[in-house]
């Protein structure tokens, strides 16, 4: 049986839409998920990149795509009343519903729904705090213990060659986006592609030409 790692951080509408889909994406196979939250922004920070948020003609664009998948899907997405937001609250939360910092299945789907259903404002401080009280948390949210496991996922996933979410990490493999679900599926299945040369030259092939960054 594989077992997946699935990062990812509750501000994503594409992770929440993978979180949906993943029951039916990979339905029949045997697997196991461990679900790992982090900060999108700790990501975007180490690579060096910006937000799809940080676009103004990307913002839009993601706004309207997501709404469009979720409706092709028969899902429910509602944007929140604000975008992006500082999901750090949520993601501690998460965290701390478990001594390992490894929060299962229906607390991640109470904390997605809290974000992208309904439209109310994700960061809320009375609505973090009656969601608070729903989950119990086994620790503090607030504790240094648990900042410190919400800033290793992170690292682990950056380790791993992570660099956004939502993310499947099986075998040292990642498989990258909702639109991933397909090729993750061909690979629990034993798809012989994966044995192949292709997976391993895609990191070889030399760049022709690199851009100075814009970032430091």
């Amino acid at each position: 049986m594989k077992h997946i790692r699935f990062y990812l951080d509750f501000i994503s509408p594409y992770a929440y839409l993978a979180f949906e889909e993943l029951p039916q994406a990979l339905m029949g196979l045997s697997y196991s998920v461990t679900y790992k939250p982090l900060l999108f922004a700790a990501l975007l920070k180490h690579h060096g990149q910006l937000g799809p948020a940080e676009i103004a003609a990307k913002r839009d664009w993601t706004y309207r795509q997501v709404q469009w998948l979720a409706h092709n899907k028969g899902r429910v997405l509602d944007m929140p009343a604000a975008h992006p937001f500082n999901p750090l609250g949520l993601l501690r939360l998460a965290v701390a519903t478990d001594a390992q910092g490894q929060p299962n299945r229906y607390v991640c789907e109470t904390l997605f729904k809290h974000v992208w259903v309904g439209g109310a404002d994700a960061a809320n401080a009375d609505r973090l705090a009656a969601i608070t009280q729903q989950l119990a948390p086994q620790r503090d949210p607030a504790d240094e213990a648990v900042k410190a496991q919400l800033r290793a996922h992170a690292e682990e996933a950056i380790a791993k060659g992570v660099f956004g979410v939502p993310a499947f990490e099986v075998d040292g493999k990642v498989f990258w986006g909702l639109d991933a679900l397909p090729m993750l599926r061909a690979y629990l299945q034993g798809d012989t592609w994966f044995d192949g040369p292709q997976w391993d030259s895609a990191g070889q092939r030399p760049a022709g030409v690199v851009r100075a960054s814009r970032r430091p």
